[in-house]
């Protein structure tokens, strides 16, 4: 015995089969060394799929907890799940004769798509509806907040990157009125650091990096 349940509304009929498809979304891929591997990954959403019967008449076999109602009661509470855009309950019992409780069916679900049928040679009065809905998992998006400081200004600055499209490459530097070893590093290299000019100097045999003069080679390499 079954009862179903959409959004709390019980319906008079249970369906005679109800399809849940636990979908899965591994990937398959080959690897050069390996073969081919499975690459394990987190279960995609459930589909559910089922048929059933909206009387409209009232029969011994269906279950009226709050009275008879028509097949359009059911139409449309369906179309209202349909166009809310919103998630709602599906709630399955499977019940023993006894009424003892084998195991239930309880998730937010959002209705995909449903069909109507109509047999009007077997039954012109009930309805058959063919229903499918798709597990839903809630998500949400983070908030940044910006904070704008009135008391104090603050400035950015935006360094430009040195050009090194020019850079002079050249073996020696004859040294000329005013040069230093620090000027030297920067004209050729593009930067200068206090180690630079040191292993210059004792690159050139110079004892003291503060001190060259106009005539004097540097051997750049």
């Amino acid at each position: 015995m079954y009862n179903l349940f959409l959004d709390g509304v019980q319906f008079p009929v249970a369906p005679s089969r109800i399809t849940t498809r636990i979908n899965n979304k591994n990937e398959t891929l080959i690897l050069m060394n390996e073969g081919e591997v499975n690459v394990l990954k987190k279960p995609g959403l459930t589909d559910i799929e089922f048929e059933v019967l909206l009387p409209n008449v009232k029969y011994p076999f269906a279950v009226y907890p709050s009275g008879f109602q028509p097949a359009t009661h059911y139409l449309e509470k369906l179309e209202q799940l349909k166009v809310n855009q919103a998630p709602f309950s599906f709630i399955v019992n499977r019940l023993m004769p006894n009424g003892n409780l084998l195991f239930d069916t309880n998730m937010k679900v959002s209705l995909e798509e449903y069909e109507i049928q109509e047999d009007v040679e077997e039954n012109g009065f009930d309805i058959v509806i063919s229903v499918k809905l798709k597990q839903y998992r809630a998500y949400g998006n983070k908030k940044l907040v910006i904070k704008n400081e009135t008391t104090t200004t603050k400035q950015a600055t935006v360094e430009t990157p040195r050009d090194t499209t020019n850079t002079v490459t050249a073996k020696t530097h004859k040294v000329v009125k005013g040069d230093t070893l620090w000027a030297i590093c920067k004209k050729y290299y593009g930067t200068v650091s206090r180690s630079m000019t040191n292993e210059l100097a004792k690159k050139n045999g110079i004892k003291n990096p503060d001190l060259i003069f106009p005539g004097q080679v540097i051997k750049l390499e």
